[in-house]
């Protein structure tokens, strides 16, 4: 073995401070791992036969078992300006497809087919007026009243969303 535990720490913590230096590619984390290793140390110090080899090996072990640990935990989240921005939740646009829902809802059944699979299934005015069975005059006037009836509705919702239910 050879010396004292201190003799140990003041001739060698320079050169396990640089390997750990090198392990780590961080002073402060080497700085603590080094510190780790040492309290093991000092505590098994008399059944340490060659305390340099002991060191190093404690102190790649010691890294390895960091980055495993690293790995099982979650990963830290850094608080940055942009971590005040909000995040859109979509609850405008749910508030939004609930209006239109409603409103929806208060067409005329006609109207309201004729909106739903022009506007939201992209049926032609051909497939709509063959579905149901009218003229295709039908579709185009049905389709006209209901987007008036869906604008005015929506206006006086106060949210001024019918212009997006104009097909261009």
């Amino acid at each position: 073995m050879g010396g004292s535990f201190e003799e140990f720490v003041s001739t060698g913590s320079d050169r396990l401070l640089g390997f750990a230096l090198l392990l780590t590619g961080d002073r402060g984390h080497a700085e603590d791992l080094l510190q780790d290793v040492l309290e093991r140390m000092y505590v098994r110090w008399r059944r340490i036969d060659d305390p340099h080899a002991y060191a190093r090996t404690a102190l790649a072990r010691k890294v390895t078992d960091r980055w495993r640990a690293r790995a099982r935990r979650p990963r830290e989240v850094v608080f940055e300006d942009h971590h005040d921005d909000p995040v859109a939740d979509g609850a405008a646009e749910r508030a939004e497809r609930s209006r239109v829902v409603e409103a929806l809802r208060n067409l005329p059944p006609r109207q309201r087919a004729v909106i739903v699979l022009r506007y939201f299934e992209d049926w032609s005015e051909e497939q709509i007026a063959d579905q149901l069975d009218v003229s295709r005059g039908t579709v185009k006037s049905q389709a006209s009243k209901g987007l008036a009836a869906l604008r005015q509705r929506m206006d006086e919702s106060n949210e001024g969303v019918g212009a997006r239910w104009t097909k261009g």
